[in-house]
């Protein structure tokens, strides 16, 4: 039987937190210092395996195969010459426009295309992924939550060293929470140095990492709506660590002349890619959603907060007491509203067919009881082309009177989208030309103008404003939408 930790002895948890730091040292694979860890090997690569799944799942992969073993196969070499090259590297390019790169425990790292397309070379996507793998292969996460359990035992309210993964508290459980994980400084100067030599290593130009900050510090407009954190929100100043690469840079003492910059084989691999939100997997103006590739609409409550992510599209309210989600269910819609109220410890009311907007439906009331209370709300399963989506909206069981007829209207403003201008909405993408003569960045708008602003156009292409001249042969990036 095992003690709650909340009833153990002071003496008794004194012991076990002894024993736990006498048994949780190991060597750390970069520095060979003995450290306190209190998360094994296995432990550290399934809670990476959970976070990139779900990361993966909730935001979605770029459907380009072969940018993904482009950025797959540097990833690859980098670790396999790294301190840990037996963990299961894998290196994968988001769906999403905000500027950024993370990695999960246990080698699974993340870049998004929002970061692809700020970045101008192959040198500096090398100096992002070895930045990432050295968070890895230094153990940096590990290090953060072996402190939060030491942390948790000195309060007493942690859960004693299990070996299966769901007995870690909720900050070592692995998921999206691990996203927002903070390094601290010494923990990123340490990757942006493991980052430095791992890129050098391979023969690459390492002055280029000192753009990726650069561009970064100017990046804050690019991000757009996301759930990811963006760079700047996961990393300290820029400034800082740019001063310490150009010091690192300064005490070479060697030619970095003959090193690979890789120009046109990165910025062939981004030719194409999508910039921005993709209006192909839904948009919003204002609080109407439209997904012009499963043709429907949805029209949210005014005020609320809105979100839309790969499996799911999410509305709160301003008091963060009412929440309405969409998703895709299985089955027709009697057989997943029979599913769904079939559910224990829920209780369903006033089930019926019905027609949304011209659509076959099932909908119905619920109550279920939660850890936190009871819910109240209501369900509807609708068929629409060759799916059944799932609308769910609910609240605490008392506010259920005041959300009621919020709840109804946003159920039934479901519909067919046939407004052509809305089908036909095409993302931005990126097109990459090379330049026949030597001009500034405001004649190459004039004469390939892009849907973006010239300032955006001179930070994608890292450029110091519309007057840097760029020389001739140099392939350029503008942002162009296509009917």
């Amino acid at each position: 039987m095992k003690i709650p930790f909340r009833q153990m002895t002071p003496v008794f948890a004194t012991l076990v937190a002894a024993f736990m730091l006498l048994q949780g040292c190991a060597v750390n694979p970069v520095s060979g210092k003995r450290e306190l860890v209190l998360v094994s090997e296995s432990q550290e690569i399934a809670m990476g395996a959970q976070g990139a799944e779900s990361v993966s799942r909730s935001i979605g992969v770029v459907d380009d195969a072969g940018l993904q073993a482009y950025v797959q196969g540097l990833g690859d070499r980098l670790a396999a010459d790294s301190e840990r090259p037996e963990l299961p590297w894998s290196f994968a390019v988001l769906d999403d426009p905000t500027p950024n790169a993370f990695a999960f425990p246990g080698g699974y790292i993340f870049i998004t295309r929002g970061l692809m397309g700020l970045m101008g070379n192959e040198a500096e996507l090398v100096s992002v992924l070895g930045h990432e793998i050295g968070h890895v292969t230094a153990r940096h996460s590990v290090a953060m939550m072996t402190r939060a359990q030491v942390a948790q035992i000195g309060l007493g309210v942690g859960s004693i060293l299990s070996p299966t993964l769901a007995e870690f508290s909720d900050v070592a459980a692995g998921g999206l929470s691990l996203l927002f994980l903070s390094y601290g400084r010494d923990a990123e100067r340490q990757a942006d140095d493991l980052g430095f030599q791992y890129a050098l290593n391979h023969g690459y130009d390492v002055r280029e990492m000192v753009n990726v900050f650069a561009s970064l510090q100017h990046a804050g407009e690019l991000a757009g709506a996301s759930p990811l954190p963006n760079w700047l929100a996961s990393h300290p100043e820029p400034a800082e660590r740019i001063q310490r690469i150009q010091t690192r840079l300064a005490d070479l003492d060697q030619s970095l002349g003959d090193k690979r910059i890789g120009r046109d084989d990165y910025v062939g691999r981004i030719d194409g890619m999508v910039y921005g939100a993709n209006p192909r997997q839904g948009y919003f103006e204002d609080n109407r959603f439209m997904h012009p590739d499963l043709a429907f609409r949805l029209t949210f409550p005014a005020g609320w907060q809105t979100q839309n992510l790969a499996q799911v599209v999410l509305a709160g309210s301003p008091e963060q007491d009412a929440v309405v989600q969409l998703t895709l269910a299985e089955g027709s819609p009697t057989e997943a509203a029979e599913q769904f109220f079939a559910q224990e410890g829920l209780a369903s009311s006033n089930l019926r067919q019905r027609s949304i907007n011209g659509l076959s439906a099932m909908s119905g009331g619920f109550q279920a009881q939660t850890q936190s209370g009871q819910l109240g709300g209501l369900a509807a399963f609708i068929a629409h082309g060759e799916h059944t989506y799932r609308l769910l909206a609910y609240t605490p069981a008392d506010r259920l009177s005041q959300y009621g007829a919020v709840f109804e209207q946003t159920i039934g403003s479901f519909a067919r989208l046939t407004d052509r201008e809305a089908l036909n909405k095409q993302p931005e993408r990126i097109a990459i030309v090379r330049t026949a003569r030597s001009m500034t960045l405001s004649q190459f708008n004039t004469q390939f103008p892009s849907t973006i602003d010239i300032e955006r156009l001179a930070l994608i292409n890292q450029v110091s404003g519309p007057e840097a001249t760029i020389p001739a042969g140099t392939p350029v990036k503008r942002v162009v939408r296509v009917p």
